[in-house]
């Protein structure tokens, strides 16, 4: 008799467990890799970031001084606004695409170009708003050129995380909506999007915290890396995070490009992880209000 298991897979066990091995591996080290970055900076920037390094200006003269005052209160305004711009439109554009639109060849492209847009490195989009907005629409460089240009970054992941959310959402209850007499908007505002609102508002968060890291397309545009004031309208010239983290590392002080920009970082990493964290929360609360 052969000694053979009986589905003849012999090695099926040790692969299965080989292969949960390997992805623990794999999520360990990431969380490991992660810590350790975290420890770096912190080690860093420890003793520079305090309230002073919070609520001061920067100065090219003494580190002690440096603040990041301006480049907060700058990337302040540019979520806010890129928020305002990108979400109504992103989502929008995913209900039309994926409610509305018929099954057709221009369908397909449209999409086709929409996930191809989502691969685009973001200092093409940089100078796409050099051209459209700072030129060609008399902006200059800025809180909403800036806006602008990270709001045509982040859309194409809007509306491609918006459809998803609105694919996941059951056919059947855009059948019991019709069957009940409800009309196409009536189905799509009051029952898919408070569906699939928890997919839609992860996906905006996540899309708004990767344009809060993006320095490339700001730099394309001519924002600024030193600024000694907050923007106090649209078209005021501003920095951001991560160009005044980048101003701070290019810096031939070793205090400036080591500590005050580590303690920049931190700053930075905060405020996305406050961002992830708010899109965890916003998933679990109206996740609970769904019962399919």
């Amino acid at each position: 008799m052969s000694s053979l298991p009986r589905n003849g897979r012999p090695y099926a066990k040790l692969a299965s467990q080989l292969f949960a091995y390997a992805c623990a591996a794999c999520a360990f080290s990431s969380v490991a890799i992660l810590g350790l970055l975290m420890w770096q900076m912190l080690s860093f920037a420890w003793g520079w970031l305090d309230w002073q390094f919070l609520t001061s200006f920067d100065s090219q003269l003494s580190p002690h001084k440096a603040g990041v005052k301006a480049a907060l209160v700058g990337s302040l305004y540019l979520i806010g606004l890129t928020t305002l711009f990108a979400v109504p439109i992103g989502v929008g554009a995913a209900v039309y695409l994926e409610e509305y639109a018929q099954r057709s060849r221009w369908r397909g492209i449209v999409q086709t170009n929409i996930a191809n847009l989502a691969g685009v490195p973001s200092i093409v989009y940089g100078i796409l708003g050099l051209g459209l907005f700072v030129r060609g629409m008399q902006m200059g460089a800025g809180v909403l050129a800036g806006a602008l240009t990270l709001t045509l970054v982040v859309l194409p992941i809007v509306i491609l995380a918006s459809q998803e959310a609105l694919r996941a959402v059951p056919n059947t209850i855009r059948q019991a909506s019709y069957a009940l007499g409800a009309t196409r908007w009536q189905t799509v505002w009051h029952q898919l999007l408070p569906a699939a609102l928890p997919g839609i508002m992860t996906g905006v968060i996540l899309a708004l915290s990767r344009a809060l890291g993006e320095a490339a397309p700001l730099v394309a545009i001519g924002a600024a890396g030193f600024v000694m004031f907050t923007p106090q309208g649209l078209n005021d010239s501003f920095t951001a995070l991560p160009l005044q983290i980048y101003n701070w590392t290019e810096n031939a002080n070793d205090d400036f490009r080591i500590h005050v920009a580590a303690a920049g970082i931190i700053v930075l990493l905060a405020l996305l992880i406050c961002l992830n964290a708010t899109a965890v929360y916003l998933r679990y609360r109206f996740s609970k209000r769904i019962h399919w």
